[in-house]
């Protein structure tokens, strides 16, 4: 009789029974990719499953893991934990020491797992001040507990049947998962997911993505603690796709080339990454190469689905598909079917470029909180709409408030935030969770998101201010890579920006300002680079309110990362640190 999907380990074992894969999942080991198979990855899961119970753990603990790059162990430990009825707590590889101890302890976790040498030593500062009884590590490494001394715990099959019995009591409804989210604002709340909330997001999902269950590849390198790759990877083995774990977001370029899948899943960031590069390149052409990739670039920009620029245009496109788009499909790999992109508002017009490109692009609307998936788009049933995060997903309910503020009820709805019951009654009214999102539905049933409702600011004149949207708008100047709108409460909107400084000091060369070699905050002080990207700002206002022109910007020397918490791990901006860290540029604003 076939597994019916019910709880998240049921994906491997419907896999094991339906479609056994020999290349289910596959690691790049000194230079070669090597296969696991179904079989092994199950047989792989019971003997880590044999080790934890002869360590103790026991139904409803805590277990955290964390992992720098999305490797085999982590998908294996998962089913390991899950099915013995314990709770498996990701955890960002970037967040500090002190980060780890708070998580771990709010969490109750009792073990923690960790990639490498590099996040043991942040965890392991801690370990005292938490109730750790151990951390093991995936790599070998001396003196310390590791990933072989499991296995060799549980190569003795003598406690399997109590692994079997304890994966029979598991049930739908039990708590799976405790993410904690990167935060914009604020303490990391933990976000209590339950097996049915993933397994039938991802159900639903399946049905909104236009796939077939043939043998795809896939490429997996967005962060496994972050629930959108979570979720892929729970869909890629029910669908039965060859899974490849990139070795690195740096080598994922060389990794895509190898690999040649048939999807990724990306975030707007990395999106717009690739973007820059391509056309950073496109720009060091010379003469007629250049004069088509620009060609061909204006006519991405101006794409329509369904056919609805004429056969003029399509027939442009077409010799623009061959001559310069194929060369973008290329660098994908070449067998891209769509791009998926979640967990933050992505600009139109990349959606319209890369989809004229031939590598269409969804954009999709989940959260956490939501096991992810709301909504999104979809080519098929004229399902696909630019500046829309797509239709409902079946079985998911969503209305606006009164005030703007999207609501969501379904199965996908999360149990609550671990020991916040305050804030869960706060967040969860009769059934429908508040997401903190402002958008709207029009007549077609496609959903739009207009802003973050925390994010949105009145202005001293009592105008409100939706930042993200003239951020995005903002973001399309290749002279800007970071921006961030101001203005609560004071006179009137102004921007903190982070200057493109790769693409400023080629313009730098090809302008012959003589400042080749100019540091960051030389460049941020040139009198002709505030001038151009005061031209940036004023093209973009042509597009806004009278009461949303940005009336005046500062330039920062730092580059806005992870590292230096002003972007969370999925790369959004943290604008309560940026304003913090930034506030002498706040002051030349208003204080002028």
């Amino acid at each position: 009789m076939t597994t019916n999907i019910t709880r998240l380990f049921d994906f491997a074992y419907n896999q094991l029974e339906v479609k056994p894969q020999l290349k289910c999942f596959n690691s790049k080991i000194e230079n070669e990719w090597v296969a696991t198979s179904t079989k092994q990855y199950i047989n792989l899961a019971n003997t880590i499953s044999r080790a934890l119970l002869r360590l103790g753990v026991k139904a409803n603990d805590k277990i955290a893991v964390v992992t720098t790059n999305n490797r085999l162990e982590w998908s294996v430990l998962d089913i390991a934990i899950l099915q013995i009825g314990a709770v498996n707590v990701p955890l960002y590889p970037t967040i500090t020491s002190s980060d780890y101890q708070y998580i771990i302890n709010h969490s109750d976790s009792i073990l923690c797992f960790v990639s490498d040498k590099a996040l043991y030593e942040k965890v392991v500062k801690i370990k005292t001040e938490t109730q750790l009884l151990d951390i093991y590590s995936f790599d070998t490494l001396p003196n310390i507990s590791t990933w072989e001394s499991l296995l060799k715990l549980g190569e003795d099959t003598s406690n399997q049947n109590e692994v079997d019995r304890l994966k029979a009591a598991v049930l739908p409804s039990n708590l799976a998962t405790i993410i904690y989210t990167s935060g914009t604002t604020g303490t990391p709340k933990g976000v209590m997911l339950t097996h049915k909330n993933i397994v039938e997001n991802t159900l639903v999902s399946a049905k909104a993505l236009d796939f077939n269950s043939e043998s795809h590849k896939v490429l997996s390198y967005l962060p496994i603690c972050h629930i959108f790759e979570r979720f892929a990877l729970y869909y890629y083995q029910m669908m039965g796709f060859e899974i490849y774990f990139a070795e690195s977001i740096d080598k994922l370029a060389e990794n895509l080339k190898e690999v040649k899948p048939h999807f990724i899943p990306v975030v707007p960031r990395l999106l717009e990454k690739i973007y820059d590069k391509i056309v950073d390149k496109g720009s060091a052409l010379n003469g007629v190469k250049k004069m088509l990739f620009f060609w061909a670039l204006n006519l991405g920009k101006q794409y329509e689905p369904y056919q609805k620029n004429g056969w003029w245009y399509h027939f442009q496109l077409k010799i623009a598909q061959k001559l310069v788009f194929i060369k973008w499909r290329e660098a994908f790999g070449g067998n891209i079917k769509f791009i998926v992109s979640g967990s933050a508002p992505l600009q139109p017009i990349l959606i319209r470029i890369f989809t004229a490109a031939g590598i269409p692009v969804f954009e999709g609307y989940g959260m956490t909180e939501t096991s992810p998936g709301i909504s999104i788009n979809d080519f098929r049933n004229n399902g696909f709409k630019i500046g829309s995060v797509g239709k409902v997903l079946d079985g998911i309910e969503v209305k606006i408030a009164d005030d703007g503020e999207i609501l969501v009820k379904g199965s996908n709805v999360m149990l609550g935030y671990y020991k916040e019951e305050a804030l869960t009654k706060k967040t969860i009214i009769d059934g429908f969770l508040h997401t903190g999102d402002i958008g709207k539905m029009d007549e077609n049933g496609f959903l739009k998101i207009t802003d973050r409702k925390k994010e949105m600011f009145k202005t001293s004149g009592g105008k409100y201010i939706a930042p993200a949207v003239l951020e995005s708008k903002l973001k399309e100047s290749r002279f800007i890579e970071q921006i961030m709108v101001i203005g609560e409460g004071e006179k009137m909107p102004a921007a903190i920006i982070q200057p493109h400084f790769e693409f400023i000091k080629e313009w730098i060369k090809h302008k012959n300002l003589k400042i080749e070699n100019a540091s960051f905050e030389e460049i941020i002080a040139n009198k002709k680079v505030i001038k151009r990207i005061q031209k940036e700002i004023d093209k973009a206002n042509l597009s806004f309110g009278d009461w949303e022109k940005i009336k005046a910007f500062e330039l920062t020397p730092e580059i806005w990362s992870i590292d230096n918490g002003l972007l969370t791990p999925t790369l959004k901006m943290k604008r309560k640190e940026i304003k913090l860290k930034f506030e002498n540029l706040y002051r030349n604003i208003y204080q002028k």
